[in-house]
């Protein structure tokens, strides 16, 4: 369940959401500052809410694991991979700049110790080399046919790098999950966890969500590898 409450001419608002097993006693909550009248990456999402609440069921997981989320934008779910422990690093694209100030102005306003990188996908750069995750996390990065190769270039590059790490992503399946098979198959990739949102998500949070959303737990294809 999320709460909101707005701060003047510019359209900036302050969301609250909160995580926990009992919706009226939550664990914590995680304040994320948004503006509705800038680009994409200042809003939060379904898919985010969505893998937000993955990582907070399967906490046990994420704790003291380095943690990389792509296109992070408002930073969701890194942020709660944060407070459940991981050390995480939110990155989105190096020329965003505004998305990445905001990025560290969340990271301050939820009291978290968290690394924010300029990463742009299918840029091979000091940026890229330097992370090891254990989970990469990415809420509604598909949402770009052109941007999907360079995507997956850097996923299947992450993965590599960090043995037995994972890529969790969660996603509108507009089309069937045909083309993310299709870019799985050509990256080296396989599927081993496809989760209807609905499955799993609190009635309190799936009421406010639509549309086909799904979760998929994609890792290196050892047998191509």
């Amino acid at each position: 369940m999320s709460e909101m409450e707005g701060s003047g001419s510019e359209m900036t608002t302050i969301s609250r959401h909160h995580f926990g097993d009992d919706p009226d006693q939550p664990d914590f909550s995680v304040s994320i500052i948004e503006n509705i009248k800038e680009e994409y990456g200042l809003f939060v999402w379904p898919c985010s809410v969505v893998l937000a609440e993955y990582v907070w069921q399967q906490r046990l997981r994420f704790a003291g694991a380095a943690v990389v989320e792509l296109g992070a934008g408002t930073s969701l779910p890194g942020l709660v991979a944060a407070k459940v422990g991981a050390d995480v690093t939110l990155t989105d694209e190096s020329s965003r700049l505004e998305v990445l100030s905001n990025m560290r102005s969340v990271i301050e306003l939820n009291k978290l110790q968290c690394n924010v990188v300029g990463l742009t996908w299918g840029v091979w750069d000091a940026s890229v080399f330097s992370l090891h995750p254990k989970f990469i996390l990415g809420a509604d990065v598909l949402y770009d046919a052109k941007a999907f190769d360079d995507l997956f270039a850097t996923v299947a590059y992450l993965l590599q790098n960090s043995p037995g790490s994972v890529f969790i992503t969660t996603y509108h399946n507009r089309s069937g999950h045909h083309l993310i098979e299709f870019l799985m198959v050509k990256w080296g990739l396989k599927c081993t966890r496809l989760l209807d949102a609905f499955s799993f998500m609190p009635s309190c949070k799936s009421s406010g969500l639509s549309g086909n959303l799904q979760l998929a737990e994609i890792v290196l294809d050892s047998e191509r590898s």
